[in-house]
C-alpha cells in the first residue's frame, strides 16, 4: 500500500511502513532513476527523518523484505542480526 505525500516541497510516495521506518519514494534523481530512501521515526519530533538513501531500487527491495537488513543500515547502531544458536529452550 502506498500513500503520496509532501515533504519540502517534493511529493513523496510511501511503499511501506514497517514501524519505526518507512521506505520512500521522492521523486527523481538528475540521472533518471527514482530517489529511493528509508527513513525513521523520531519519538521527539514526531516526524520522520531521512535515515538512508538507498543506491537503486533493489537495495530498497531488499530493506523492505529482509528488516533486519534496514535495522544494519541504521547508523544509530540497532542490534541486528542476533545470533540464537547458543540460547537454550
Amino acid at each position: 500500500m502506498s500513500k503520496a505525500r509532501f515533504s519540502g516541497g517534493k511529493l513523496m510516495n510511501v511503499i511501506l511502513e514497517r514501524f519505526p521506518y518507512r521506505y520512500v519514494e521522492c521523486g527523481t534523481l538528475e540521472n533518471g532513476f527514482p530517489d529511493y530512501r528509508i527513513q525513521k521515526f523520531n519519538e521527539y519530533t514526531q516526524r520522520y527523518k531521512d535515515m538512508y538513501l538507498c543506491d537503486n531500487g533493489t537495495q530498497i527491495d531488499y530493506a523492505m523484505e529482509d528488516f533486519e537488513y534496514t535495522k544494519w543500515l541504521d547508523p544509530a547502531d540497532v542490534p541486528c542480526y542476533v545470533n540464537h544458536a547458543n540460547e537454550s529452550n
